[in-house]
């Protein structure tokens, strides 16, 4: 369970970034993000992880202050959270192998992973999530030699070898041409029903969002406007969160907002 209560993030330069917000995400719950640029989808992934410090508030995982937490709590609540990002975040001139046992870093010594020296179990499990991303044939190339399809989805096996129980994916397709999107959220998605693990998704595309959610929150200006299920979720909603009518390109995933 993640819980946010009375999270507010103001940036140095006084631009708010999310105001007063309280939410609950509950365990295998899988939630679209959705909302203009700036709405506040990105420092809101970011600050459950503590990617970001907030500046008033609290956030829980399973019970535990991730907004209070140092040291070694901190790192124990993070192994529990993987991130995926809009620009992939692969270390490109390193095999996909090497990179999927990045998710192994927080359960070894700092000396252990610089030396690359991954006990087999560790391996065994990097190539299990590469095969259930389909993209095992792939264990010994540069990650730069892959397409932005399967960059993305390495980091999607990078966060099965974590263990992580929690995945935070921050526009994850918002590079990606439509087949490769719907490869890529068809990964998600199945790994969200067989696993269990609690996923939210910033998307830009209503579609996206209405295909593959159960719950869909929408924020503007930093808060929350809409949280509810899909089948809540009509265009005059949508038109709220992003206030104004929605564009075709929103509607069907052809341009960003």
């Amino acid at each position: 369970m993640i819980e946010l209560r009375q999270v507010s993030k103001v940036y140095p330069n006084q631009t708010k970034g999310l105001n007063n917000i309280n939410l609950t995400f509950e365990q295998g719950e899988f939630v679209a993000v959705v909302g203009l640029s700036g709405a506040g989808k990105s420092t809101l992934l970011r600050s459950i992880n503590r990617l970001h410090d907030i500046s008033e508030g609290d956030i829980l995982i399973n019970g535990n202050s991730i907004t209070s937490a140092e040291g070694h709590e901190l790192r124990m609540i993070r192994r529990d959270i993987g991130m995926i990002f809009q620009s992939f975040n692969l270390v490109k001139r390193s095999t996909v192998l090497r990179n999927v046992l990045a998710g192994r870093v927080g359960y070894h010594s700092t000396l252990r992973t610089i030396f690359g020296r991954f006990p087999k179990e560790d391996v065994d499990l990097a190539f299990e999530a590469l095969e259930r991303v389909n993209i095992l044939e792939k264990a010994y190339s540069r990650a730069d030699q892959l397409s932005g399809g399967q960059q993305q989805r390495v980091a999607i096996a990078r966060v099965l070898a974590q263990e992580a129980k929690i995945i935070l994916a921050d526009e994850p397709v918002a590079s990606l041409d439509p087949l490769t999107t719907k490869q890529v959220m068809d990964d998600l998605k199945r790994i969200n029903q067989e696993l269990g693990i609690t996923t939210i998704v910033n998307l830009h595309f209503v579609d996206l969002a209405r295909q593959y959610a159960t719950r869909i929150v929408g924020l503007r200006a930093g808060e929350v406007v809409f949280d509810g299920p899909v089948a809540e979720a009509t265009d005059e909603r949508f038109a709220e969160i992003y206030g104004r009518p929605l564009l075709e390109g929103e509607l069907l995933g052809e341009v960003s907002a």
